[in-house]
């Protein structure tokens, strides 16, 4: 079942964070609370679970970005895509994306954007069955105040 993350989601969350590029679940702090508690109050982030079996096996990010050119329309920016290991190949990121466009048509974005880490020509060829292009854009990042 394809639907946003509530409150009780964080622990399996930060789990399956561990199969994106996390080594270690991150303390459990008034920081971590506080952040968690902003992603769920803020009306323009979305976070999206898959719960397979009283489990979550994927989860996608997307965030509606407010924007002044292109006619005044957002723009849909989507992260932290992953699958839990057990999981993979079985379609369950992509109905994640699937209900993230549902959401960006709904909000009127004009376009959807993602970036990957990954050079692997299978997780490249599983966002392009999506709907994405690499030859659209090019992507640039800074990363601020950590080693990448």
């Amino acid at each position: 079942m394809v639907r946003e993350a509530v409150k009780e989601d964080l622990n399996a969350l930060l789990e399956l964070y561990l199969f994106l590029h996390e080594d270690r679940t991150p303390e459990r702090d008034e920081h971590l609370e506080k952040t968690w508690d902003q992603i769920l109050e803020d009306p323009d982030h979305h976070l999206i679970v898959n719960e397979i079996d009283g489990q979550i096996a994927a989860s996608c990010v997307c965030v509606i970005i407010h924007n002044l050119t292109r006619n005044v329309r957002p723009y849909a920016f989507i992260e932290n895509v992953v699958t839990h290991e057990e999981h993979r190949g079985k379609g369950y990121a992509g109905e994640c994306l699937e209900y993230a466009r549902g959401i960006a048509r709904k909000e009127n974005c004009y376009k959807m954007m993602l970036l990957t880490g990954s050079r692997k020509p299978e997780t490249l060829r599983f966002y392009e069955k999506a709907g994405y292009n690499s030859s659209d854009k090019t992507a640039f990042i800074q990363w601020l105040g950590m080693d990448k």
